[in-house]
């Protein structure tokens, strides 16, 4: 089985993780072991493949020795595009092209969740960290990734996505535009109402990242010419849904984008210096005001974005 044991970790956690896992039979026996060895501090971090019911002499060993130098582990953020994701599988020790490995597969049909013009797999490419053989091609990582999409997107409650008649593939673009807007996970479901209301009201959505998307750009300001760009991801010039997902979401995203929360919320605007919360607010007036306190702290840093926290 694959055991993933942290950066960091200390004797005792590394035994609490062996014995949930079930590959010792007392995570107190095997702490004891290991103190009374001596072996500690050679105990490393890293993926390994260990078996059930080990001998605690064996599991020690095992970790003294350290992950095994052919496998590689390939960690894949919450919300990043393909586009994003591509150069980081390129330097990550596999062979072949993500970008043309991620079009189409085998193993998912878009159209089974609703999407009836998807291009690629853009949306269903599970974010998480993979173990995968070095030197193994792209398309394993990808057929890893639609696998676990699918066992993980299985569990979530539809029900109310369903009432308000949105397909599974809506509610893969509406998490992936939450995954970009939350930086607080108790925000998802409300930054999710947002986006039904003004929907439901027929208001353009007015999200900045499906224009990054759109232009590819992630990180630089974007241009008066960007934020005009002619394109159906342009949710400022757009009203209603992009035509697909915008990255690929977490699993925190899926639930909120599947049961949002319940508000009359209209908009939201980043707080400054709060680590990323947003101020929701129902009326024109008070998304003004809102706005007023953030382009001012932007101005005041000679216009960079004041979403990180307080020194």
């Amino acid at each position: 089985m694959g055991v993933r044991i942290p950066q960091g970790a200390g004797v005792q956690q590394i035994a609490d993780i062996l014995d949930e896992r079930g590959v010792v039979a007392s995570g107190a026996v095997l702490s004891a072991r290991v103190r009374l060895s001596g072996r500690g501090s050679e105990l490393k971090p890293g993926n390994y493949t260990l078996r059930s019911g080990m001998g605690y002499g064996a599991a020690i060993a095992e970790l003294a020795e350290g992950p095994a130098r052919n496998v590689i582990n390939v960690t894949l953020p919450e919300g990043r595009a393909r586009g994003e994701i591509a150069p980081l599988v390129e330097g990550a020790g596999l062979e072949g092209s993500y970008a043309r490995a991620s079009e189409t597969s085998s193993r998912l049909d878009p159209t089974d969740f609703g999407a009836k013009d998807a291009e690629s797999l853009e949306g269903f490419l599970f974010p998480s960290t993979y173990e995968l053989r070095r030197g193994a091609p792209a398309g394993e990582l990808v057929a890893r990734q639609l696998d676990a999409f699918k066992r993980e997107f299985g569990r979530v409650d539809l029900s109310a996505a369903k009432r308000r008649k949105l397909s599974q593939y809506e509610v893969l673009i509406i998490a992936s535009m939450v995954e970009r807007e939350a930086q607080i996970d108790r925000e998802r479901p409300l930054i999710a109402s947002v986006i039904y209301n003004r929907i439901s009201r027929g208001e353009p959505l007015g999200i900045d990242a499906t224009i990054r998307f759109a232009t590819e750009n992630w990180e630089r300001p974007l241009t008066q010419s960007q934020l005009a760009v002619d394109s159906p991801y342009n949710t400022r010039t757009n009203a209603g849904l992009p035509p697909g997902p915008i990255g690929n979401p977490g699993l925190p995203s899926i639930r909120a984008a599947a049961k949002p929360a319940r508000s009359s919320h209209m908009f939201y605007v980043v707080k400054p210096n709060t680590c990323g919360e947003h101020a929701f607010s129902r009326t024109i007036d008070e998304f003004n005001r809102d706005s007023q306190a953030y382009n001012s702290e932007r101005a005041a840093r000679g216009g960079r974005s004041p979403d990180d926290c307080p020194q």
